[in-house]
C-alpha cells in the first residue's frame, strides 16, 4: 500500500495523511470535541478519521444527502456542552428524532435542495474569480508594472514613516471602572480584518481612561494595523477611536491617499512580517514600520488606482450579498422540507 496516500479527517477537516485506511465510501462526519464540535461534514473514497470525529452511517432506506442536510438544519451546536472542552457525543446523536419520509420523497426533496447547492456553488466560484482578479490587479497596479492611461509620472521610494504617523495603542487599568464604558471606541486585534471600514468596537473607554493610559485618539481615516501575534489585519476608521497595544496604526498625511496605503500594505505584508521579532509572540515595532520602504506614485495616480479597487470591492460585496441570500433561501427551504412542514408531490 502506497505511503501517505489516504486523508485523515478530524474536527477541522483533513488533518493529515496515512498509509492505511479504515473507511471506504461515503459517510457523514460530525466533529465530536473542541471549538468545531457539532460541525457536520462528509467524506468519500478511502480515508481514516481521528478519535475526535463521530461517523454517521446511513441505513439503505435513508438517503445520505437527505440525512446530511437534516443534520445541518438541526444545528447540532445546540447540543454541544462544556465550556473548557466543548463536546457532543455519539449517544446524543443516536437519541435524536428526525423525520424520515419514503425514499421517493427523499429523492424529490434532494433534487430541490441540490438546485440551490448548484446555485450557491456557482456564486461561490464567481466570488473567488472576482477576488483573484482583484489580487492580480493589485500586483500590477500597486507595483507600477501596469500604469493607468494618462499617468506616466515617476514613482518615488519613501519610508512609511515619512508619509504617515505610526501610532501604537494602550489599555486603561481594567480595575478602575470609570476608565471604561465612556463612549470612546477601543478596538482589539480580534475585531479587525473582516471589513474594510470600522466604526463600532465591542468595548469603549472614557476620557479618563484614555488620558491615564497610552491609548491615543486616532482620527477618522486612520488605518488600524495589527502588529502582534496575527500581524497585518487592517481596517480604516470612519470615526475617532482608540486601540489596545496590539496595533501600529497609520495616520496617512494629506498628500497621499490613505486608501491607497491601505491596499498597498497587502503588497508589503510579507516584508513587514519578516521584520517581526519576539519570543512569547512575534511583533512588529513602530520603528520597523517607520523604516519600511515603499514605492508610490503621485496622489492623483493613487486616487485613480483606488477607484479601480473600490469598484472591485463593490463587485465582490454585491456577489457576497447574493451568496448570503441564496444560502438564506436554502436554509428556509430546509426548515420546511426536512421537517415535513412542507411536502413535495411524488
Amino acid at each position: 500500500m502506497e505511503s501517505g496516500t489516504y486523508p485523515v479527517y478530524g474536527s477541522t477537516g483533513i488533518i493529515g495523511k496515512t498509509d492505511e485506511y479504515k473507511y471506504d465510501g461515503d459517510r457523514i462526519l460530525v466533529a465530536r470535541v473542541g471549538a468545531h464540535a457539532g460541525q457536520v461534514s462528509s467524506a468519500s473514497g478511502k480515508y481514516d478519521v481521528s478519535d475526535n470525529t463521530i461517523i454517521v452511517e446511513n441505513k439503505e432506506h435513508y438517503s445520505q444527502y437527505f440525512a446530511y442536510q437534516q443534520l445541518i438544519a438541526a444545528n447540532l451546536n445546540k447540543l454541544v456542552f462544556g465550556s473548557g472542552q466543548p463536546l457532543i457525543t455519539a449517544g446524543m446523536l443516536k437519541r435524536m428524532y428526525v423525520i424520515c419520509p419514503p425514499p421517493v420523497e427523499q429523492e424529490k426533496i434532494n433534487a430541490v435542495l441540490k438546485l440551490w447547492d448548484t446555485a450557491i456553488e456557482k456564486q461561490s466560484k464567481l466570488i473567488e474569480k472576482l477576488k483573484l482578479r482583484k489580487r492580480a490587479l493589485m500586483q500590477q497596479l500597486l507595483t507600477g508594472k501596469k500604469r493607468l492611461p494618462g499617468f506616466n509620472g515617476e514613482w518615488k521610494k519613501v519610508k512609511l514613516g515619512s508619509i504617515a504617523e505610526i501610532v501604537g495603542g494602550g489599555t486603561p487599568n481594567t480595575n478602575i471602572s470609570h476608565y471604561w464604558n465612556g463612549g470612546i471606541p477601543w478596538f482589539t486585534p480580534t475585531e479587525i480584518g473582516k471589513t474594510k471600514y470600522v466604526s463600532e468596537s465591542k468595548k469603549t473607554i472614557s476620557a479618563h481612561g484614555q488620558n491615564n493610559s497610552s491609548a491615543k485618539i486616532l482620527p477618522k481615516g486612520t488605518i488600524l494595523f495589527t502588529s502582534r501575534a496575527t500581524i497585518g489585519a487592517k481596517a480604516i476608521l470612519t470615526v475617532e477611536a482608540t486601540t489596545n497595544q496590539g496595533f501600529q496604526s497609520l495616520i496617512v498625511h494629506n498628500n497621499n491617499n490613505n486608501e491607497f496605503i491601505y491596499y498597498y500594505l497587502d503588497i508589503i505584508l510579507k516584508n513587514i512580517k519578516q521584520k517581526a521579532s519576539g519570543s512569547t509572540f512575534t511583533e512588529i515595532s513602530a520603528e520597523s514600520m517607520r523604516r519600511t520602504e515603499i514605492i508610490i506614485p503621485p496622489k492623483e495616480e493613487q486616487n485613480a488606482i483606488v477607484s479601480i479597487f473600490v469598484n472591485a470591492d463593490k463587485e465582490i460585496e454585491l456577489a457576497n450579498e447574493k451568496l448570503a441570500s441564496l444560502q438564506s433561501q436554502k436554509r428556509g427551504l430546509m426548515q420546511q422540507l426536512l421537517t415535513g412542514k412542507k411536502r413535495v408531490s411524488i
